[in-house]
């Protein structure tokens, strides 16, 4: 078996605006990275559109309509005040950012892949069930874990995420779910002020790293080692889930961590580990922030090396 990698040209299509972080270039950034000699050997499938009724497994039915009504034929539609804005493509792109990842949990639950890696956007970890935010529609790796609930009948599953950060939207889902885990190092203070390391959940399901503006590899491989993985062990996880974001990179404009690629390859091969360890190395991962489309595209691809490697 080796790595899928989902993605779709439709994801190009969600385009928030000329001068909005959020753009088509990241994407093209990480794939131009990913389609060269050294990754000869993932294996490349097309994302599907996602249903209504997977995205009803995270999302309230009326806000999913709201989106829906939303959805512009032409210029542009703001959810949230102005981060979160529509396109005529942003329907499409976020629905398949929807079906890639409840595809990726097929994939490993079936034995197809040995990992997956999701390159769509927008990225979705900010977004609660009944609300849009902070750039993210519809929350796909928060979707595509109760997916691997109900369709799979796994009875736990944890979603880490590394994004800069914290992924409110996922917490939020998550809170009163122990059959669900969340872990997130994150910037803090900052956007959105979520993810105190108080903020615990209903079964000590909910574990927060928070660093220091300015933090350093050390100290984030410190929490992470300390705090996150212990805690994602214990919950012994039948599947892993990866909020891939690439923003705590020292490049990135919109935040203040100063990480490495290096710091990116570590983090992954120790959710590996753990994966090996728990659920015979089943791992999707998906891509959530990243900014500079340097960092996004070096960081991207020793993630994705580290995924390969261990497939």
């Amino acid at each position: 078996m080796t790595t899928f990698v989902y993605t779709h040209a439709a994801c190009l299509e969600h385009r928030p605006g000329t001068h909005h972080p959020e753009s088509p270039e990241r994407l093209k950034a990480v794939l131009q990275a990913l389609r060269t000699p050294a990754f000869a050997a993932l294996e490349w499938r097309e994302a599907p559109l996602g249903t209504r009724e997977q995205v009803e497994l995270i999302h309230d039915p009326a806000f999913i309509d709201e989106v829906a009504d939303l959805a512009p034929s032409s210029g542009f539609a703001t959810l949230d005040g102005g981060d979160t804005v529509m396109s005529p493509g942003s329907w499409e792109a976020v629905m398949r950012c929807v079906g890639a990842a409840c595809a990726g949990v097929d994939a490993v639950m079936n034995g197809e892949a040995s990992n997956v890696f999701c390159a769509t956007r927008p990225c979705g970890h900010h977004a609660e069930p009944d609300r849009a935010m902070g750039f993210c529609i519809f929350n796909q790796a928060a979707i595509a874990a109760v997916h691997a609930l109900e369709v799979h009948g796994l009875q736990r599953v944890a979603v880490v995420d590394f994004d800069v950060h914290h992924g409110n939207g996922t917490q939020a889902a998550f809170f009163n779910r122990p059959e669900l885990f969340y872990a997130s190092s994150h910037q803090s203070p900052f956007y959105p002020g979520t993810g105190a390391a108080s903020e615990r959940g209903v079964a000590h399901n909910i574990v927060n790293a928070p660093l220091p503006r300015g933090c350093d590899s050390a100290t984030f491989r410190e929490r992470t080692a300390t705090v996150i993985l212990p805690a994602l062990l214990e919950f012994d996880p039948q599947l892993i889930i990866i909020s891939a974001g690439f923003d705590a990179h020292a490049l990135d404009p919109l935040a203040e961590l100063n990480l490495s690629d290096d710091d990116f390859r570590w983090v992954t091969q120790e959710l590996l580990k753990i994966a090996d360890a728990c659920c015979t190395g089943r791992v999707v991962s998906i891509l959530e922030g990243g900014y500079s489309l340097q960092a996004l595209a070096s960081s991207s691809a020793v993630h994705v090396q580290a995924l390969l490697n261990a497939a």
